[in-house]
């Protein structure tokens, strides 16, 4: 699974700072010393205001910050974090990025989603 993040504040308005973060998984997850994490905000209207990598620690922990865009929507955005570049779900329960090297395709999962409420 993904690390599990959290997003703070709860609520901002255009131009505030908002970080995304999550602390080190306790099962050793083996993301790799050049790991990033792939954060993506999409507002109310559907837009995605922001696409960016940032990097991430073999155990999954991360910091991220970033700017809420001037032009979001107010409403409810949604934030997701995932990692970047694996395949972190594998419906047979084996770990496959050992198993291979090369591009990866995700399994069908669940996304992971934080909110955040964008105010004007």
């Amino acid at each position: 699974m993904p690390p599990h993040y959290s997003v703070t504040p709860a609520s901002a308005k255009p131009g505030d700072t908002v970080t995304v973060s999550a602390p080190d998984a306790t099962c050793n997850p083996r993301y790799g010393a050049n790991a990033k994490v792939a954060v993506t905000v999409t507002d109310s209207a559907g837009a995605v205001v922001l696409e960016e990598l940032a990097p991430m620690n073999d155990a999954g922990g991360f910091r991220f910050e970033f700017d809420v865009p001037a032009a979001s929507a107010a409403g409810a955005a949604v934030v997701t974090a995932m990692p970047h570049g694996v395949d972190w779900c594998d419906d047979t329960g084996r770990n496959n990025r050992l198993a291979r090297s090369g591009d990866f395709d995700r399994a069908s999962c669940a996304m992971p989603m934080q909110m955040l409420t964008i105010t004007k």
